[in-house]
């Protein structure tokens, strides 16, 4: 009789020998020369059980426990929210949800979670989101919760865990869990990251994320890892019912005499490099080929320092310091959130504005007080360099300024996400792009529309 058990990130398949026809008919399984055993890897123990059921011979299943937990919550899921988990449910318990940020997917999980009954693994990219997960869990459900990372390493039925810790506890733990939720999903697209979902056995895979889609077609990887994209509800479908409508305005300013023309001497150096070698930069493979050239290419080297040049020149051009004061001025009693790329301007704009600051820099302890403050209404306004556009629990606000930032649809999504959450007064969010004309800018911000 065939057994199947979980062994180091593995499911062990024991019963069959090399010589044996179904050891390459069933889905995933090998020979391990070295263990003298049929083995799967654990990602595809859903497969191949189902494969075992559809087959005459009886087989015995040692991998998961036969825990059961009886869970409820006090979330009322809206429509959407309740579509989401059907149709997750619908494609046997395995799929993607992609929703913006702010409407709810910690809700639909916490209802698959409690439809399953089944130990549980939540895997977030963040302290941050770690510890948010962990106090949701625990307030919704009457058990205990465990945690790997942040120092800890406790496993309970029900455990949050970051990647890199799920990872380090995989071959261990991977057997334990019936379900496994995967929020900001399209980080198993990163290769350090597939491990966390190879590794684990759990039958049942939901994924969270507010951008599916990756542009290094990664994507494609997750949807094997955990199941393709079930559910999908973009900004403008939940827009004025349950988040709050909005509005993006474009805000264009000029480059100052020396900054024009310091950034078109910089411009120029770099896009003359590319007529004399041939490259378009129009895919990312192309732009990794300048890089690579730019280790033994003296000119490819000066082209890429010149477009840092360029880039830093118009992204943080003086116009946009300015702009935001008076954004500020117009907004004073809004709750305002300003982006920018570069740590030195938000610290510039700290000074200049006396505005909370929150960089990579800034120390957990740190930040968690300026956005409880801000959370609090203490402050209300807040700059920061790309650490608030993903895995950190931001307080409520209502206006958003995008100083500087990438041709990333996820990070405008996110961004924007950051003030779309429904407002008590009914009132509108806004997000506005300011962007240096006549520069390179200008089709970095329509890109990430």
């Amino acid at each position: 009789m065939i057994t199947l058990r979980f062994e180091d990130g593995t499911i062990r398949v024991e019963g069959l020998d090399e010589s044996d026809s179904k050891t390459g008919l069933l889905p995933g399984v090998a020979w391990d020369d070295r263990g003298l055993v049929a083995r799967a890897p654990a990602h595809r123990y859903a497969e191949l059980r189902a494969a075992l059921h559809a087959g005459d011979a009886p087989f015995q299943d040692r991998v998961r426990p036969e825990e059961r937990l009886s869970l409820t919550h006090a979330y009322d899921l809206r429509p959407y929210q309740r579509e989401a988990v059907e149709a997750w449910r619908a494609n046997d318990d395995r799929g993607v949800v992609e929703l913006p940020t702010g409407a709810g997917k910690t809700v639909l999980a916490v209802e698959a979670i409690a439809a399953l009954g089944v130990p549980t693994l939540v895997v977030v990219p963040t302290i941050d989101l770690l510890e948010q997960w962990r106090r949701e869990l625990e307030t919704e459900f009457d058990v205990p919760v465990g945690q790997f990372g942040g120092g800890e390493q406790t496993q309970e039925s029900i455990t949050v865990s970051t990647y890199d810790s799920a990872y380090l506890r995989a071959e261990d733990v991977g057997g334990d869990f019936g379900l496994v939720v995967f929020d900001e999903v399209h980080h198993l697209g990163g290769e350090g990251y597939r491990d966390a979902a190879r590794l684990v056995a759990a039958p049942a895979r939901l994924g969270l994320t507010a951008t599916f889609e990756r542009p290094d077609g990664a994507h494609e990887v997750v949807a094997d890892l955990v199941g393709p994209k079930v559910y999908e509800a973009d900004v403008d479908d939940l827009a004025g019912e349950h988040l709050a409508d909005y509005e993006v305005r474009r805000i264009e300013v000029a480059l100052g005499p020396d900054e024009r023309e310091a950034y078109e001497a910089a411009q120029g150096t770099f896009v003359d490099y590319l007529k004399r070698s041939n490259l378009s930069l129009r895919s990312g493979s192309d732009y990794r080929k300048l890089v690579m050239r730019s280790g033994n290419d003296p000119k490819a080297r000066e082209a890429l320092l010149a477009k840092q040049r360029a880039r830093r020149i118009m992204m943080n051009a003086d116009a946009k310091v300015e702009t935001l004061g008076r954004l500020l001025d117009r907004h004073r009693e809004d709750r305002v959130i300003a982006f920018t790329a570069h740590t030195d301007l938000v610290y510039r704009l700290s000074e200049r504005y006396l505005l909370p600051a929150i960089t990579s820099e800034t120390g957990a302890e740190e930040r968690r007080e300026i956005l409880d403050r801000f959370r609090e209404g203490t402050y209300s306004r807040v700059v920061t360099a790309n650490v608030l556009d993903e895995g950190v629990d931001v307080p409520d606000a209502n206006v958003a300024v995008v100083l500087a930032g990438s041709g990333s649809e996820r990070e405008f999504t996110q961004r924007l996400g950051r003030v779309l959450r429904p407002k008590a007064d009914g009132g509108q969010a806004l997000l506005y792009e300011v962007v240096s004309e006549e520069t390179a800018e200008e089709r970095v911000a329509d890109r990430r529309r």
